[in-house]
């Protein structure tokens, strides 16, 4: 029987290898891998979207969470971000993944460690739920507060993981008196 006799040829698709190893990296959330590519646009204040090999990647930083666009201080926390990163080279630690299929990432823009930045400017808090306690983060954000950089400025700043609750809460609270 000659080699290859009784055998099919499968017809599967070509992807670079590049492609691949991207996938492959983006796919296991214990595994920590630098990618680099040109930051494309600017979400907010916290989220990027980077071009890597031809493919978009949308980019969490990890570890901050800053205001969001229609909270006092999310704009001015984006024009943040965009100034440190935007159509700048990134270096991606990635994390992981979150549940809305975000790359999670440390970012450094141009030399640049782009979530402490954030933090340092007063323009994201250090994320709680997420940092280890032993982050530095929490003392660039306490420098922040004490100089009243950024979102510091305001008397009564609110964390968007609270800003984000309390619309939630009012929205439904809202839908039931209209509905009553």
């Amino acid at each position: 029987m000659p080699a290859g006799a009784g055998m099919t040829k499968l017809n599967l698709p070509r992807f670079s290898l590049s492609a691949l190893c991207l996938t492959l990296l983006l796919a296991a959330p214990a595994v920590h891998a630098d990618i680099r590519g040109r930051v494309v646009s600017v979400h907010d204040g916290d989220t990027l979207t980077v071009l890597i090999d031809h493919r978009q990647v949308r980019v969490r930083l990890t570890d901050i969470d800053a205001p969001e666009l229609r909270q006092p201080f999310g704009t001015r926390s984006r024009q943040s971000l965009s100034s440190l990163c935007f159509g700048k080279t990134a270096t991606l630690d990635v994390r992981g993944q979150d549940r809305f299929n975000r790359t999670l990432a440390r970012v450094t823009c141009a030399g640049a460690d782009a979530n402490a930045e954030q933090v340092r400017r007063g323009y994201a808090w250090t994320f709680v739920r997420y940092a280890r306690p032993d982050s530095p983060l929490f003392a660039l954000e306490n420098e922040a507060r004490q100089a009243h950089r950024g979102l510091w400025q305001d008397s009564a700043p609110v964390a968007p993981w609270d800003w984000r609750r309390n619309g939630r809460q009012s929205a439904r609270s809202n839908s039931t008196r209209a509905g009553s």
